[in-house]
């Protein structure tokens, strides 16, 4: 390894909807499990027997209900509270091992290895610990750069019983002959159609991209195609963020369970979603200015009206304050609802973030209560000691009619203190 290469790692969860069903269904080891979408709607994860039956990615459920049932398919409803739980354990045990950590989403993680006299011993480290402290398996790339990464856990899961999940690219020539078995539409953002481009300038697999002219691929696509050819040459152009930047815009949406008529219950929702939205904002410890609400009924039935509305609202200043969003939302609401249609959707935007400092007060606009922040900080203080929702604006119903339907939702076994596993003795 060239001794100014700094080594990356991208730790990636197996299956990871799948396999944190698994963890408190042991009697489900070997049988193929798919995961939902809100609503029970479609297919968003597979475990790998899943996958071997040919069971496809955002497949709609109601279509191969009797199928997964007459093949012995294990399926959950999506339970977002319990994988965001198992994610925090397994990137904390991460953290424990390595200089630096960038969380790049719920089941992935770079890490900076520099210093790391055997990257690939402290790979294998990586998955036994994490295997043994959360019950998830993960796979192991490391290489120079963050695409190669990317590549090197590719091949790791791609040929897992030879590499027992842990790969590294930091010797060229090992990295060279991954490239050339590599089809290109398998390399780190390039998509089917970006694909179908470098396809026809005769671009079939990575290492085909690696050698392609970077100014040429900067012409015909964008900056982002040439770095990752740079990338798979070896040459770093994506830094580890330890520290993910603030979102620009929050949003919270959800599909309804049923499908709503009434203003009351679609109000409720609005409510619950411009809640959970200023939780987000004030986690980031940002500011908002606008709020965009949106609602629409289902686009697809043809005997169904259609109707879909949104407007935005101007906040007075910028403020985190749930209950001023909240109203300034059902105010928006008010105006763009219509009687006479089935709404099935309702979405909370709030836009225009900054951080405190980052604006400029106008001398004549009105400015926030003093007590405002207090508030907030008290509210977001309570739920963090007692979980969510145990102190709420009074429109935040606890069990809405409107809320999602997950008919096959698991227990929340590590979030609440009434649904913990239990092991019974016969």
């Amino acid at each position: 390894m060239d001794g100014t290469e700094r080594p990356l790692a991208l730790i990636d969860c197996n299956s990871f909807y799948a396999s944190c069903e698994r963890i408190f269904r042991p009697d489900l080891r070997r049988t193929p499990i798919v995961v939902l979408s809100n609503n029970d709607g479609c297919v968003i994860a597979r475990s790998a027997e899943a996958k071997a039956l040919g069971i496809r990615m955002g497949e709609p459920y109601f279509k191969i209900r009797h199928e997964l049932k007459r093949r012995g398919v294990a399926v959950f409803s999506s339970n977002y509270a319990l994988y965001g739980d198992i994610s925090e354990r397994v990137m904390t045990v991460i953290e424990g091992l390595v200089p630096a950590v960038e969380v790049y989403s719920i089941d992935e993680a770079f890490a900076d290895l520099t210093g790391i006299a055997d990257v690939e011993g402290l790979g294998r480290r990586i998955r036994t610990d994490v295997l043994r402290c959360t019950g998830i398996p993960v796979g192991v790339g490391i290489a120079g750069t963050k695409t190669l990464a990317k590549l090197a856990n590719h091949s790791a899961k791609r040929w897992q019983k030879q590499t027992g999940g842990v790969v590294s690219l930091l010797d060229p020539d090992r990295r060279d002959k991954v490239l050339r078995v590599t089809e290109v539409g398998d390399v780190w953002g390039i998509g089917r159609r970006m694909t179908e481009h470098l396809n026809r300038m005769d671009i079939h697999t990575a290492w085909d991209l690696a050698q392609a002219d970077a100014r040429t691929l900067r012409e015909r696509f964008s900056v982002v195609v040439e770095k990752t050819a740079r990338e798979l040459r070896g040459t770093p152009c994506l830094a580890l963020e330890e520290m993910a930047p603030a979102k620009r815009e929050i949003c919270c949406s959800r599909m309804f369970g049923d499908r709503q008529e009434a203003f009351e219950p679609i109000r409720e929702a609005v409510a619950s979603y411009a809640a959970r939205a200023c939780e987000k904002l004030r986690a980031q410890q940002s500011l908002c200015k606008r709020v965009r609400i949106s609602i629409r009924t289902g686009m697809f039935n043809p005997e169904e009206p259609k109707y879909a509305q949104g407007m935005v609202c101007e906040l007075p200043y910028p403020t985190d304050d749930t209950r001023l969003i909240t109203r300034a939302a059902i105010a928006g609401l008010e105006h763009i609802y219509r009687h006479g249609y089935a709404y099935s959707k309702a979405e909370v935007l709030l836009m225009e973030l900054c951080q405190r400092g980052e604006f400029s007060d106008d001398l004549f606009a009105s400015t926030p209560p003093a007590a405002a922040e207090r508030v907030m900080e008290v509210l977001d203080a309570v739920n963090a000691k007692w979980g969510r929702n145990t102190l709420r604006p009074g429109r935040v119903t606890l069990a809405p009619k409107w809320s999602m339907r997950r008919d096959m939702m698991s227990q929340s076994f590590t979030t609440r203190i009434d649904q913990l596993w239990t092991v019974g003795c016969r």
